[in-house]
């Protein structure tokens, strides 16, 4: 028994001194290195489509139909694609500057909107509460190929009023059809994990319901609403039927209208221009993820808890 008790400090001494060396500098790089290593596939995986079309839309015509030629690299490097959708089609005059607009505007008043939708369903307690948000949820999974048909009916009728036909405006009177109910049901989870006991602090110092929400509610939320306006902004931005059917006018159409309409002639599809303006249209979007990517994440997984 003594000496069994003598060597177990002994032994618990010679653990501690190799777990101490293996968390050496060089240990935590090598352990570093095998992270990096281990997400390559992923990251391969990821990126592979934007590599493909920054690719391919480099290439020239005769490169591109030439079955002979990889299509995983270039031989020669050429911008005439995008000079192409430069000067020969309205992509920067009409499409981007369009899709921008709309994108903007419908984000802002369905995320205004939902804000004060999702607030109300979480925080006030009346008759049916429980239903509506159900209602909202179901409201936001019904296909948008079913709803065109009457949209159309309002916007003529909005017309016959305001001339908003075969403009931009009617994509901005429908898009919040279907934002405004994503926005509410992902906004609704995120205020139920902000204690009720902050608002009660407002409210003992004098706020009002309205002023504690902008003062208090909104600040702490802002994660979330932040997720809420990226994911309304990239749906405005990739949004196809409701353009397609509403807008005829060349320079009305949005990105994803334009290039398909414009570029894709009969049988015959254009890649190296297609390419071109598939890169430059998700430029954008990349750019506002990557700036706000935090926000993101926390606000998703704020929401996804409750």
């Amino acid at each position: 028994m003594s000496s069994d008790t003598a060597t177990m400090p002994a032994m618990a001494k010679s653990e501690r001194t190799s777990l101490a060396l293996n968390r050496t500098p060089m240990w935590r790089q090598r352990k570093k290195l095998a992270n990096y290593l281990a997400l390559l596939p992923y990251i391969a995986f990821a990126l592979f489509p934007f590599y493909i079309m920054v690719i391919t839309s480099l290439k020239s015509n005769q490169e591109i139909n030439n079955l002979s030629k990889s299509p995983f690299w270039a031989t020669g490097i050429t911008t005439d694609h995008y000079v192409y959708l430069a000067q020969n089609t309205g992509f920067f005059d009409h499409w981007l500057l369009n899709t921008v607009i709309v994108a903007t505007v419908s984000t802002v008043i369905s995320v205004s909107v939902g804000t004060l939708g999702a607030y109300a369903l979480a925080r006030l307690r009346f008759r049916g509460v429980e239903m509506f948000g159900v209602a909202v949820f179901i409201t936001y999974l019904v296909p948008q190929s079913l709803l065109f048909i009457p949209l159309i009916n309002v916007v003529n009728a909005v017309d016959s009023v305001v001339p908003i036909r075969d403009t931009y405006w009617s994509l901005i009177l429908t898009y919040p059809t279907f934002l405004i109910p994503f926005v509410m049901w992902l906004l609704m989870g995120y205020f139920r994990t902000i204690p009720v006991e902050v608002e009660e602090c407002a409210y003992l110092d004098g706020c009002s319901r309205l002023s504690a929400l902008f003062r208090v509610v909104l600040p702490m939320a802002m994660p979330g609403i932040i997720c809420a306006v990226l994911f309304s902004y990239t749906l405005s931005w990739n949004e196809f039927l409701y353009s397609l059917v509403f807008i005829q006018d060349q320079a009305a159409k949005t990105l994803s209208v334009g290039v398909f309409t414009e570029l894709i002639r009969g049988d015959i599809y254009y890649w190296g221009s297609l390419m071109a303006a598939c890169f430059t249209g998700a430029i954008p979007i990349v750019v506002l993820y990557s700036f706000f990517m935090d926000y993101y994440v926390s606000g998703l997984t704020s929401g996804a808890i409750k």
